[in-house]
């Protein structure tokens, strides 16, 4: 039985500052100051992979799919459809379910002739239309001019924030799509409610949406898996459709396989189908880390007191316990005693540089544990 805590705003903050690389891009859309930030708020959602390069073209297929998982209707999403609702959508094409959730709802719609042509980009007026929809406006809403009105109720939202495109039939990338779902979670409905709120997340003081909060909602670990298999029975949706961060960077699952072939420490939420895992890879270039041993050693603040300060492992290392959970899991009412197994998820502070003894003035302070 593993057991453990939960601590995800801790461990996830570094995910928010994370800057991703992307592909040479030439659109406004991709030139904002806080892109980076953007697009880990969008893969922390779910709405929409962003592995791969942010230059590639939006597929109607995609858009719908990015619609259904941006609203309530993500938790029944499945991949196929019993229904086909147009004939060039059959009902076992991957996003069958997601084009007929998006056509049921009126956030997208066909074409003459019962098609929906599901390969083709998306169009700047075809977003904007799905997004008000999951704002809660309708067609009444626009009545007179259809088209018209509903694109400067889009600008009047503040959905085109650093989209920056004039003409309605520009054809959306990725880059587009992150931006356009992270000026929908700022956006207020119709309702005048934020929309963050429809996906546990919430807009700080500053009007951004907080990362962290919508990710810790709904997270479950850490557990730690050491084989393939023990990754799949861990996680409870196909990774397929998840986004994966290793050690704070966004991977493929073959990159969680291959570090759960020696062990990984592993978060997940359902919810939002994302998963963090971290390794013992000490050229990480996130600030979070795992160890794993035996306790040598529990350090104490001083005799007079049952408050530890610090423990030491096996590996010869010293990890700091600043925190009052992590201090009272290794006090003496703790469950983690001298000669017990345990996996710490240590976050590293200080430069590395040797001090004039030699020592490294690097330290370890422990933000989460699991305990075989």
């Amino acid at each position: 039985m593993i057991r453990g805590r939960k601590s995800l705003a801790c461990l996830l903050s570094a995910v928010a500052v994370v800057s991703t690389v992307a592909s040479p891009l030439s659109a406004y859309a991709n030139t904002s100051s806080n892109f980076a930030y953007r697009r880990q708020v969008i893969a922390l959602s779910g709405i929409m992979p962003t592995t791969g390069g942010m230059a590639e073209k939006v597929t109607r297929a995609q858009f719908a799919e990015m619609l259904v998982r941006a609203s309530a209707y993500r938790s029944v999403l499945t991949k196929t459809s019993n229904v086909s609702v147009f004939a060039d959508v059959k009902s076992g094409d991957a996003y069958a379910a997601s084009i007929r959730l998006a056509a049921e709802q009126g956030w997208m719609t066909g074409y003459l002739g019962g098609k929906f042509k599901p390969s083709e980009p998306v169009r700047l007026n075809e977003a904007a239309k799905g997004v008000l929809g999951l704002l809660g406006y309708t067609a009444e809403d626009f009545a007179g001019d259809q088209f018209n009105k509903r694109m400067a109720q889009y600008a009047n939202s503040d959905l085109n924030e650093n989209i920056g495109y004039s003409d309605p039939q520009t054809e959306l990338t990725k880059a587009d799509c992150v931006n356009l779902f992270y000026n929908l979670l700022k956006a207020k409905q119709k309702s005048g409610t934020v929309y963050a709120g429809v996906l546990n997340a919430e807009v700080d003081s500053n009007g951004e949406v907080n990362a962290l909060k919508m990710a810790d909602n709904t997270t479950r670990g850490p557990k730690v898996a050491e084989s393939r298999t023990q990754v799949d029975n861990i996680i409870p949706f196909r990774l397929d459709d998840a986004t994966i961060f290793m050690n704070g960077r966004e991977v493929q699952k073959e990159a969680l396989y291959a570090a759960a072939a020696q062990y990984a420490v592993i978060y997940y939420s359902s919810q939002t189908k994302t998963v963090w895992a971290y390794n013992a890879d000490t050229d990480s270039d996130a600030d979070k880390r795992v160890a794993r041993g035996v306790v040598e050693a529990i350090y104490y603040q001083n005799t007079n007191t049952l408050t530890p300060s610090a423990v030491k492992l096996d590996d010869g290392n010293v990890y700091q316990l600043n925190s009052t959970e992590m201090q009272f899991v290794f006090s003496v009412y703790g469950s983690v005693k001298v000669g017990d197994h345990v996996v710490l998820i240590y976050q590293v502070a200080g430069s590395g540089a040797a001090t004039e003894d030699g020592e490294a003035s690097q330290s370890f302070s422990v933000v989460d544990y699991v305990e075989p």
